[in-house]
């Protein structure tokens, strides 16, 4: 009886401290993209080229120790402005080749986009979510995406 009540609270034990690191991971506050600092300034056209020339160099540069993506001010010509299924503003910067910077807004963000147009230059700060690159068997490339986006002035 004595070793099944010890295996008893071993295991009252495991789960006691697995609910307590899931409740930390799970209610840990947001990075203030925003409010943080920028790491790196760069034009839309260099980024993309960047990732399509060699995305593993290009990810060591833009992504930092643990994985997130460093902070990034993106320079480029608005080539297109959309709405996604959360409507969330979505703003294209061209580069040099078919492959764009797809800046996702956020919720509080948003306003800042509406005065927008195509043709305009703009600096876009956000953070990586996903490099270019070229997809063979759809022969078509894929964009940069970043999220977390605001216009800087």
């Amino acid at each position: 009886m004595k070793k099944g009540k010890i295996i008893g609270l071993i295991v009252l034990a495991g789960i006691i401290i697995g609910g307590g690191i899931f409740s930390y991971m799970w209610f840990m506050p947001h990075r203030d993209v925003q409010a943080s600092p920028i790491d790196i300034e760069i034009t839309s056209d260099k980024l993309v080229q960047e990732y399509l020339d060699d995305a593993e160099k290009a990810n060591e540069k833009y992504l930092q120790d643990e994985g997130d993506s460093k902070i990034l001010a993106v320079t480029g010509t608005v080539s297109g402005i959309e709405e996604d299924m959360n409507q969330q503003k979505v703003v294209y910067l061209k580069s040099g080749t078919d492959a764009k910077v797809s800046c996702t807004f956020t919720k509080e963000t948003n306003p800042n986009a509406e005065h927008l147009k195509v043709g305009d230059k703009v600096k876009v700060k956000g953070v990586i979510r996903a490099g270019a690159s070229y997809d063979e068997d759809l022969e078509m490339y894929e964009d940069v995406i970043m999220e977390k986006c605001d216009v800087l002035k």
